[in-house]
């Protein structure tokens, strides 16, 4: 059986976007666009899924139209504006929790002069959860994997499988490196932590021969309209 391609798409917050001089601005994709791409999937014949939910698309061993739908860091915005909109469609879709800000707000960015955005509550993070969605980890702090040794990378990524388990109660089976950041030896890292896949920010659509720790992903950004939206899902 032909191994298929399969669009991971990849948001961060789902709100208006800051004035210019902010940096970040690609990153908000305004609700009302959001909630156009994800019609244009449903009208196309698409189900969109989670991380968890492909699983057997990413493997190779189902087939079928399918994009997955993954949202980067657990802002507040995304369930505000997003999950209302993947639930009408019947779709699911997977968040990754940075676990020391759960109630807490983008730490990462805010000494670089971006605006500040609320994330997740514990209690809203099991509501995401509870609606069929999935909660996927990002690490403990948000930090640029390749930077750190690879005692503190286990602790990162190890750490918010933990943390994220103990506010669930349920288990956490993927991981997505914050901004991208990985090696081979933290991919090793992950793997040994007890998941099942994890996501880069590298270009392209994932297929079951890729590595399951390095999955790439199509990003979508604030400018991306209704025609650019749909040459990213197509792989054009």
């Amino acid at each position: 059986m032909k191994s298929s391609a399969i669009p991971i798409l990849l948001y961060h917050s789902i709100d208006v976007p800051p004035t210019r001089d902010k940096p970040f601005r690609s990153l908000h994709v305004y609700p009302d666009r959001f909630r156009s791409q994800m019609r244009w999937l449903k009208r196309l014949g698409y189900q969109g899924l989670s991380m968890r939910d492909a699983r057997p698309y990413l493997e190779g061993k189902k087939q079928g139209k399918v994009a997955v739908i993954t949202f980067d860091d657990g802002f507040l915005n995304v369930y505000q504006h997003a999950m209302p909109v993947l639930n009408e469609l019947g779709f699911t879709a997977t968040n990754y929790f940075v676990a020391n800000q759960i109630g807490g707000r983008n730490e990462w960015d805010i000494p670089k002069g971006a605006v500040e955005i609320p994330c997740m509550s514990a209690e809203q993070l099991r509501d995401w959860a509870a609606h069929g969605h999935e909660v996927g980890a990002h690490t403990l702090d948000h930090i640029y994997l390749p930077d750190a040794d690879l005692q503190e990378a286990e602790r990162q990524i190890a750490g918010s499988k933990k943390i994220l388990e103990e506010i669930l109660g349920a288990e956490v089976t993927n991981f997505c490196y914050p901004y991208g950041g990985e090696t081979q030896a933290v991919r090793d890292v992950t793997r040994q932590a007890g998941y099942v896949h994890a996501t880069t920010t590298k270009r392209g659509h994932a297929r079951a021969t890729d590595d399951p720790f390095g999955l790439p992903r199509r990003y979508i950004r604030r400018t991306d309209g209704g025609l650019l939206f749909l040459k990213k899902l197509f792989g054009l």
